[in-house]
């Protein structure tokens, strides 16, 4: 099958189009044939070898976690699925090698989700790392209908993701972004604030009670999360570790196709946008990851394997 493959690590200019063994599958697995794949920071970190402590490499690697897709082959006692299924995963894997910039891979049936109908190929694909990330945090803070929320980078990948999410789940929902981006913001319901100089002085003044849950994509704002939240409130980060010592939730997202199904849902039901910048083919990978490495994308980078 045609992967890309990188076999050490460094910038985008070690991605090489290769051809790979088809991977085996494995009991309680599904082989799918890929037919988008997002992009995702984590990915060029670990291609960077940044995460080289936290993962195992196993070289040559095809990176990529998020995919959608049709299964192709479904292994031992694998009831869930059938052949022709069209399905969406978080596809990590215990170590870093066969992932989802490539023509197939394998997936256990607990990270598999179906791709509903009315959703399409981009916005699944775009869907599962990043969207699991907001919902696995907000789940874990206790969110509850009602509550007054503070999303940080609300414009981002995934904090565009938990803005509309808490919004689904009936909060009033605050989110920092440029002002560049508060008419995209607004549409979704989100009410926007800029960030930068003053920042903690305007959130006291719009919410002067106190945010109920504070929920950090982005890191290096803890002060301005411990200014504005109530007594009593919670807060949590994907990013800053340091929240731990400041009574937050520090979290990394798992994979869970039923949470992931719930999602799945919500967007084709177009209660949950997923905004898509930019599209690739396979061979453009490398391009495709320098675009995500700017930081500036507004939406999911999606790289088209079948086309």
């Amino acid at each position: 099958m045609k992967a890309m493959t990188y076999d050490r690590y460094g910038d985008p200019d070690v991605l090489q189009l290769t051809e790979q063994p088809m991977p085996r599958v494995g009991p309680g697995e599904v082989r799918i044939q890929v037919h988008s794949a997002a992009v995702n920071p984590v990915d060029w970190k670990l291609m960077a070898g940044k995460l080289d402590g936290l993962m195992q490499a196993v070289f040559p690697v095809i990176p990529g976690w998020d995919v959608t897709g049709t299964v192709e082959s479904v292994g031992l006692d694998t009831p869930e699925f059938q052949v022709g299924d069209e399905v969406m995963a978080y596809a990590r894997k215990d170590f870093v090698h066969g992932g989802t910039f490539a023509e197939y891979v394998t997936v256990p049936v607990r990270a598999v989700a179906r791709k509903p109908e009315g959703l399409d190929w981009d916005q699944a694909a775009g869907l599962p790392l990043a969207g699991l990330t907001a919902y696995q945090l907000l789940s874990r803070l206790g969110l509850r209908q009602g509550e007054t929320v503070l999303i940080h980078a609300a414009s981002g990948g995934v904090g565009v993701l938990g803005a509309q999410i808490a919004r689904n789940l009936g909060a009033r929902v605050f989110g920092t972004a440029s002002p560049r981006n508060h008419e995209f913001l607004r549409s979704l319901d989100i009410e926007p604030v800029a960030y930068g100089e003053g920042l903690t002085e305007t959130l006291q003044a719009l919410v002067p009670e106190g945010f109920d849950l504070v929920a950090d994509f982005v890191g290096g704002v803890l002060d301005v999360t411990r200014a504005v939240l109530r007594d009593g409130g919670r807060h949590g980060s994907i990013v800053d570790d340091g929240v731990k010592q400041a009574d937050g939730l520090y979290m990394w997202v798992r994979p869970s196709g039923d949470e992931l199904q719930v999602l799945a849902d919500m967007a084709a039901q177009g209660r949950l946008e997923v905004p898509v910048a930019q599209t690739f083919g396979l061979e453009q990978l490398p391009d495709a990851f320098r675009l995500n490495q700017t930081g500036h994308v507004r939406g999911k980078v999606i790289v088209h394997v079948r086309r």
